[in-house]
């Protein structure tokens, strides 16, 4: 039998063919346009061989039947293999989009022409002049040159739509465009070949193709050519705010995104493939003073995410950044650097913060505008009390300027007169005091939110400023304030003690608010010691807390006095106990039952 060894080489590849079709149909998506025209490019390729073996049947076992006859039955997949894999080019970044165009089918005109033409040969031999199954050995006519022609150069231009688009998408060309190319060239060098140099016969073209098949279905399979979520990915990164940058482990640039070009103001092209040590911009970059190359450092070392927030040196840009190693079969192979803008939000929560502290200023003045009013109160009694002692003295005086001349005022008068002033200064001397405590408690309390001097100071010291500020509050709410003290008043603290006596006082107003107005009850203000730290317990047996309001207690600025209140005071005492302190507040509550709040404070 003629061509035996390549009658039967060629019907191994027809069933490897047949099984890379119904592979190719099994693992692509049905809905993929590039997966549709490359199953009609193996179908082609498949009725080629075919055919071949037909003709090679009909050469060896029907001799009275010209194989140029069955040339005819061969060219239809001929003439047709270069449009599928036209349409495979022009829909490999497309995916389910594609959208065939009218100007599409004027690529048939060629190929329907072809067939037309063959199958008249024997009218005009424009085709075949001399039929041959050996491809030097074949005479042929004006218009196979015109067949060619279209057939090589639709591949060629096969090539030059992928190649453009994976440059286009990926700023590379593709492993899998490579591939592919190498593929159709394959081919097209073998019927060169055959036609000028070697002496080829008509399986060369078929056996050739079926290397090119091979070529494409590791593309789509092992390099994912058929899956259009890189691409679709790609699109999706050129429209997103943020943008990234990606390197290889030698800390070369592979690619960015749009937005990135746009910030930096640089071309992809001009970037890629360069050092990310070269770029200017790595050196404004500063991250708590480091620069950004010692997280590429750590990220190539290990798979974390390092997440830091950053300032562009010389502008007034904030970026988060997250970079990552990428890592395959626990190798790295590349760093992914993402920015993500934070310039307007760091200005938010400036302006938030400013505004913060605004409302919290407010609402201490507002508050200390009420202690103003109990502590005018509390001045009048010993302002009187020195005005009483003080015209008692001037009696005193009087009286003893008389005595000086009396002979009838004795020794012991003198004395008994002395004795009298002693006893009126001494009054004079603890309403002074009593006053200087009190202005001592309110200048601490008019500092302003921002000082944060701190110093030691005692339990007695903080129970007797913070007694002195609400005893005019609780005279006239006719709450009674039990203090009780199970450790020493000498126990120290170290802190800043107004910041102290104001969240105290805030509990404690918020525990006489728990009586909504009932006269005659108790606030108990208990200090204990417990595992090296000092807890100041605040208990009512009021309303109690409403449970909704409790998971929100601390986190957010809330209220249970409605219009009445703002929220700001338990959201500040938590911040001044945590910030000032680096101690914690907690409570238990039971509505109808009443509220503890501990405030916990870590010993000197």
């Amino acid at each position: 039998m003629k061509y035996q060894n390549d009658f039967i080489l060629l019907m191994l590849i027809i069933f490897i063919e047949i099984w890379l079709f119904y592979y190719v149909k099994k693992r692509a998506s049905k809905r993929s346009a590039v997966a549709k025209y490359f199953g009609y490019f193996i179908i082609c390729i498949i009725g080629w061989c075919v055919m071949i073996e037909v003709q090679v049947l009909v050469i060896n076992f029907i001799p009275t039947v010209s194989p140029l006859f069955i040339d005819y039955l061969v060219y239809p997949f001929v003439a047709l293999s270069p449009v599928a894999m036209f349409f495979v080019a022009i829909s490999m970044y497309s995916g389910t989009e594609f959208k065939m165009k009218k100007k599409y089918y004027l690529l048939f005109i060629i190929p329907f022409l072809t067939m037309f033409i063959l199958w008249t040969n024997q009218l005009h031999l424009l085709f075949y002049k001399g039929y041959s199954i050996n491809i030097q050995e074949a005479e042929l006519g004006p218009y196979a040159s015109v067949h060619l022609l279209y057939t090589y150069g639709l591949f060629l231009v096969d090539m030059i739509i992928m190649i453009k688009n994976s440059i286009k998408h990926t700023g590379t060309l593709s492993i899998q465009t490579v591939l592919i190319t190498i593929g159709l060239l394959t081919p097209i060098a073998f019927n060169i070949m055959g036609m000028t140099v070697f002496d080829m016969n008509i399986f060369v073209t078929p056996i050739s193709l079926f290397f090119t098949l091979i070529c494409m279905t590791i593309a789509i399979f092992k390099y994912d050519f058929l899956n259009i979520t890189n691409v679709a990915l790609k699109n999706i990164v050129d429209q997103m705010s943020d943008f990234y940058i990606i390197l290889n482990r030698d800390y070369q640039i592979l690619d960015c995104n749009k937005p990135f070009e746009t910030a930096f103001n640089v071309k992809k092209n001009q970037i890629v493939g360069k050092n990310v040590d070269e770029l200017e911009l790595m050196d404004k970059i500063r991250i708590q003073s480091k620069k950004i190359g010692n997280y590429l450092d750590n990220a190539r070392k290990t798979n974390k995410l390092y997440k830091v927030n950053a300032k562009i040196a010389d502008e007034n840009k904030y970026y988060n950044i997250e970079i990552r190693g990428i890592y395959e079969r626990k190798r790295c192979v590349g760093i992914l650097v993402l920015f993500k803008d934070i310039t307007q939000h760091v200005s938010d929560m400036e302006e938030l913060k400013l505004n913060q502290n605004k409302l919290m200023e407010r609402e201490r003045l507002a508050s200390l505008g009420e202690m103003i009013g109990g502590i005018a109160h509390n001045l009048k009694t010993p302002i009187m009390s020195i005005s009483g002692a003080m015209e008692g003295m001037s009696d005193l005086v009087k009286e003893y300027d008389k005595s000086i001349d009396d002979p009838d005022v004795t020794k012991e008068d003198h004395h008994a007169i002395a004795k009298d002033m002693t006893e009126w200064v001494k009054k004079v001397e603890s309403y002074d005091s009593y006053m200087s405590d009190i202005i001592t408690a309110v200048k601490g309390q008019s500092v302003s939110m921002n000082d944060d001097s701190s110093a030691i100071f005692t339990i007695k010291e903080l129970l007797d400023r913070t007694n002195i500020l609400m005893k005019h509050e609780l005279k006239k709410s006719f709450i009674t304030l039990n203090v009780v003290k199970k450790i020493s008043e000498n126990e120290t603290l170290y802190g800043n003690i107004n910041s102290l006596i104001q969240v105290l006082n805030n509990l404690i107003s918020n525990a006489m608010q728990s009586y909504n107005g009932e006269p005659n009850n108790v606030v108990d203000l208990i200090v204990d010691k417990k595992d090296n730290n000092i807890i100041i317990s605040v208990i009512d047996h009021g309303s109690g807390i409403p449970k909704d309001v409790q998971e929100k207690l601390f986190n957010k600025m809330v209220t249970t006095k409605g219009k009445n209140g703002t929220g700001l005071g338990l959201f500040m005492s938590y911040s001044t106990i945590k910030g000032h302190f680096n101690g914690d507040i907690n409570f238990t509550s039971k509505q109808g039952v009443g509220t503890t709040f501990n405030v916990i404070l870590p010993c000197k």
